[in-house]
C-alpha cells in the first residue's frame, strides 16, 4: 500500500468527547507510519479543507495528543457547512481534489452527525466522479443521539449523564424551598426532533416524587390543558414540579412552540428557547412562582462529568475509522453494536455512509410512557448503560487541566484562494 497523508476534520456542534475520537484517529494513525505519513487536521471542518487551512498534528507531542481524550469541544475547530450535490457544486469538489492532491492526502476522516455524514458520503464519491483516489470514513458524533444503525451516538452518553445529574440536583434545590418560594423548575435541553436528551433526565427519577416529574418530548405534541392539569396535580401532591423540556417540543399542529422564524446554516428552523414559553404558560394559568434554565452549551461541554462509557466509545470509533481505511474500506462509518444489556457489552461494526446520511432516528413510542410525560422501563434499560462510569480529567489549581494544542499550520501549496460563496 502506498504511503499517503490523512486529513481529519470535526463538524457540527461539538461535544465533550469528540476530541477523544480525534485522539483515537491520530494515535492509531501514528502506529502505522509505513502506510500513513502525516495526519493533518482541517481547521474549522470542511471549510479548512476547501480553503487549504490545514493543521499539522505531527508537530504535537504524544502527551498532548493523549490529553485530547480529556478535553472538551473541538480542538481543531468545527463548522456547519454542508456540501451541495456534486453536479451542481462541482467547483467545491474540484477544489477538494486540488487540496488533497497538493498535500498527498488519500485518507479523509470526517467526524460529525447526520448532515456531516452526508458531506462525508459526498467526499467519498470523488474517486468515482473526479478520478482522485480518496478513502473517506465517517466518524459518528452527535449529542442528539439520532444517527441510524449505531446503538448510540458518541457524545450523547455524557450529555445524558449531565442532564440526569443536573435535574436531580436542581430538583432537590427546588424541593427544599417549595413551601415559601419556587414551585416550578423548568430545564430546557437540546433535541430538535428527537427527545433522547430529554429522556435522559428521566433517569434521575428512581422513586415516586423524584425529579423530573414531567418530561416534554418533540415526539409528543403538547396539549396545554392536559399539561397544566398535570403540573397542578404535581404541585398539590409534592409541593413542587420539576420539568425537563426538549427545545423541539411542538404544538398539536406540528409547529415548534419556540420557533423564531430564522434558519441555521443547514437550513433548519432556528429555535428561540422553549423554557420561558412554558414558564409563562404556567404562570399565566396557574400562578406558580417559577425558575427556568437552559442547559445550552453547558450540557455538551461538561467534560468534568463525562460518562466513561461514552469516552471509551468515542475513542473506539476514531481508532476503528483508521483501521477500516487501512483495510481498504471506503464510504462507511464505524458504529457501536450493543451485544448485551446486563452487563452492557458492545463492539464496533460498520454502516454504509449512503444509508446513514440525513437519516434521523427519533425516540420509539414504547420508550415514552402512555401519558407522554415520562420514560418507560425499556427506555431506562437502554439509557442506563450509556451513563455508567466516571472518567475525570486531570485537575490543576482546582480546575480541569485541558490541553490547548499548538495547531501549527501546514504550508500552503496552492496559489489560488477559494471563496466559499
Amino acid at each position: 500500500m502506498e504511503k499517503a497523508n490523512a486529513l481529519y476534520a470535526q463538524s457540527g456542534g461539538v461535544t465533550s468527547v469528540i476530541n477523544a475520537s480525534a485522539c483515537g484517529v491520530i494515535e492509531t494513525a501514528r502506529k502505522h507510519p509505513d502506510k500513513i505519513g502525516n495526519v493533518y487536521a482541517a481547521r474549522n471542518g470542511i471549510i479548512g479543507a476547501l480553503t487549504e487551512d490545514l493543521i499539522d498534528t505531527s508537530l504535537e507531542s504524544a502527551a498532548d495528543i493523549a490529553r485530547l481524550r480529556y478535553t472538551p469541544a473541538g480542538a481543531f475547530g468545527s463548522c456547519r457547512h454542508k456540501l451541495g450535490a456534486i453536479d451542481k457544486y462541482r467547483k467545491q469538489y474540484q477544489r477538494l481534489v486540488e487540496v488533497f492532491s497538493a498535500h498527498h492526502i488519500r485518507y479523509f476522516f470526517y467526524n460529525g452527525g447526520g448532515d456531516s455524514q452526508d458531506t462525508a458520503y459526498k467526499v467519498s464519491l470523488i474517486s468515482k466522479e473526479l478520478g482522485y483516489p480518496i478513502t473517506c470514513i465517517g466518524i459518528p458524533k452527535t449529542v442528539d443521539n439520532d444517527l441510524p444503525f449505531t446503538d448510540n451516538s458518541p457524545g450523547f452518553g455524557s450529555v445524558a449523564k449531565y442532564v440526569a445529574v443536573s435535574i436531580r440536583e436542581a430538583g432537590l434545590d427546588v424541593a427544599s424551598m417549595a413551601l415559601t418560594s419556587t414551585k416550578v423548575f423548568i430545564m430546557e435541553v437540546m433535541g430538535r426532533h428527537a427527545g433522547w436528551i430529554a429522556a435522559a433526565g428521566g433517569l434521575a427519577a428512581e422513586h415516586e416524587g423524584d425529579s423530573p416529574h414531567l418530561i416534554l418530548f418533540p415526539e409528543i405534541p403538547l396539549h396545554q390543558d392536559v399539561f397544566l392539569k398535570r403540573v397542578k396535580e404535581c404541585v398539590e401532591r409534592f409541593e413542587h414540579c420539576s420539568i425537563v423540556v426538549s427545545e423541539g417540543v411542538k404544538n398539536p399542529d406540528g409547529s415548534f412552540i419556540s420557533e423564531s422564524g430564522l434558519v441555521d446554516a443547514f437550513g433548519h428552523k432556528q429555535l428561540g428557547g422553549v423554557a420561558p414559553v412554558i414558564a409563562k404558560l404556567i404562570k399565566e394559568n396557574l400562578g406558580y412562582k417559577y425558575h427556568w434554565a437552559l442547559a445550552d452549551y453547558l450540557q455538551r461541554a461538561a467534560r468534568h462529568i463525562a460518562s466513561k462509557t461514552d469516552v471509551e466509545q468515542a475513542y473506539a470509533v476514531g481508532k476503528a475509522a483508521v483501521e477500516m481505511a487501512l483495510a481498504g474500506k471506503n464510504a462507511v462509518m464505524p458504529i457501536i453494536v450493543r451485544e448485551k444489556n446486563h452487563p452492557y457489552q458492545w463492539n464496533i461494526g460498520e454502516a454504509p455512509l449512503e444509508k446513514v446520511a440525513n437519516v434521523e432516528v427519533k425516540m420509539p413510542r414504547d420508550y415514552i410512557t402512555e401519558d407522554g410525560f415520562g420514560i418507560t422501563e425499556a427506555c431506562r434499560n437502554y439509557l442506563l448503560p450509556l451513563i455508567q462510569g466516571e472518567d475525570y480529567p486531570p485537575y490543576k489549581n482546582g480546575l480541569p487541566d485541558y490541553v490547548k494544542l499548538k495547531n501549527l499550520p501546514v504550508a500552503k501549496k496552492l496559489n489560488t484562494v477559494f471563496e466559499l460563496g
